[in-house]
């Protein structure tokens, strides 16, 4: 059945512009934040984005606290090998397993809270901070 209107490189019909991220762009940049998140607390994102990276986020807390060798190894496969702290020789994934993970041991769940701010002034986009919950 042929279709109406425009298409776009996919041979979709109707379709106006392309999507602005392809999977494996949107994928690497939720690994970013993630990584972002265990080193600093808290980042900065848009609100669509948020929601993305609190699933995330909450899947590497559950495999931290589940401590064993390939819940280290799943979450190593997301988490970017970065220095959380290169003065004491400590990395992202460490500092996951090591600090943040045991302070969640007696809580099921909702280890990151979304606090919505001011829209973006730019482009209007709605904005929130993404942080961890103390």
């Amino acid at each position: 059945m042929k279709t109406q209107g425009r298409k776009n490189v996919h041979g979709k019909g109707g379709v106006r512009s392309k999507a602005a991220y392809t999977t494996s762009k949107y994928k690497s940049m939720l690994r970013t934040l993630v990584t972002d998140l265990i080193v600093k607390g808290s980042v900065t994102v848009t609100l669509s984005t948020a929601r993305d990276l609190v699933s995330l986020a909450d899947k590497m807390v559950t495999y931290g606290k589940k401590g064993d060798l390939n819940s280290r190894r799943l979450a190593a496969a997301v988490i970017r090998d970065v220095w959380a702290d290169e003065a004491n020789r400590v990395t992202a994934l460490k500092k996951l397993f090591d600090e943040i993970a045991p302070s969640y041991k007696d809580r099921n769940g909702g280890y990151t809270r979304v606090l919505k701010i001011a829209n973006r002034r730019g482009d209007n986009a709605p904005m929130a901070i993404v942080s961890l919950v103390k």
